[in-house]
């Protein structure tokens, strides 16, 4: 809207015509700092080493490696980040208002097929100069990572984007994540629930209710982040493109009999459960 190199209307006189606010149509923002980007990529490192972390521990690791911080910005850090250490809070026998808010439906439930359960969660990913935002849709049964998305922002378009793209292959019977605003939006529950698939949310600071996908991300970044420093978006995307390939097609898990997950998520008996939908809930659960 605003035509900078006007020979004929200065700036200021475009902002008072359109009704704008100056300081908005001035202001430049400032990429992160060389400390904080570092800052943010070690305390990722100690949150997957030890995701039972929280703000309290980290700020202590941090100034036994002798950084200057304290707990409130540490804490910052990790909300920018998307990430909190997974110990229980304070009164979570009380029943929240939040609305957007769903119980935990697997305890003591074990994924029986593809598409049984799905899991969704977000994780940091560091570049050079920056970070990224990966979010992936995980089959349960297979470890199959049936789709993903990588941005530079923290925002809901990318979670909404990885799901309708997951949900374009397949339809699961629960879908599992945690209690972030992501997941809790009004878009994120009608794009499921239009799909009459049930939603299913940790307990608020239990990462390990959605324990295949935090194995996930430590598979990743221990496999493929740690080992490269992206330069780009570009290049984290290409790379982290090709290491999914790989994840999917390739990669031996020992807990499917040392079979890559897409062999397990596309196999013809796999496809022979898949169409046990019609038992009841109770059934399928």
């Amino acid at each position: 809207m605003i035509e900078r190199e006007s020979e004929d209307l200065s700036v200021r006189i475009q902002v008072e015509l359109l009704s704008l606010n100056r300081s908005g149509v001035y202001y430049h923002p400032q990429p992160p700092s060389p400390e904080e980007i570092h800052l943010k990529h070690r305390i990722d490192e100690i949150y997957t080493k030890w995701p039972f972390y929280g703000s309290r521990k980290i700020t202590a690791q941090l100034q036994l490696e002798g950084v200057e911080i304290n707990r409130k910005a540490t804490q910052r850090h990790m909300r920018e980040m998307g990430i909190a250490g997974i110990c229980p809070g304070p009164n979570l026998s009380k029943r929240t208002q939040k609305e957007g808010l769903f119980p935990y439906l697997l305890r003591h439930t074990t994924s029986q097929y593809p598409n049984h359960i799905w899991g969704l969660d977000i994780t940091y990913i560091r570049l050079r100069g920056g970070w990224m935002y990966l979010v992936a849709v995980l089959d349960w049964y297979s470890r199959y990572v049936v789709s993903w998305e990588l941005d530079q922002r923290l925002e809901l378009p990318f979670v909404l984007t990885a799901l309708e793209r997951a949900l374009a292959q397949a339809t699961p019977t629960i879908c599992n994540s945690d209690q972030g605003s992501h997941f809790t939006s009004l878009e994120y529950r009608q794009l499921l629930q239009s799909a009459e698939v049930k939603i299913s949310m940790d307990g608020k600071g239990r990462a390990l209710d959605n324990i295949f996908t935090e194995r996930l991300w430590r598979t990743i970044k221990y496999e493929e982040v740690y080992l490269h420093e992206y330069s780009s978006p570009k290049e984290a995307r290409k790379q982290l493109r090709d290491y999914l390939q790989f994840y999917n097609h390739q990669r031996l898990h020992q807990a499917l009999d040392y079979l890559p997950p897409a062999s397990v998520y596309f196999a013809p008996q796999s496809q022979d459960r898949a169409r046990l939908r019609n038992v009841s809930s109770d059934e399928r659960l």
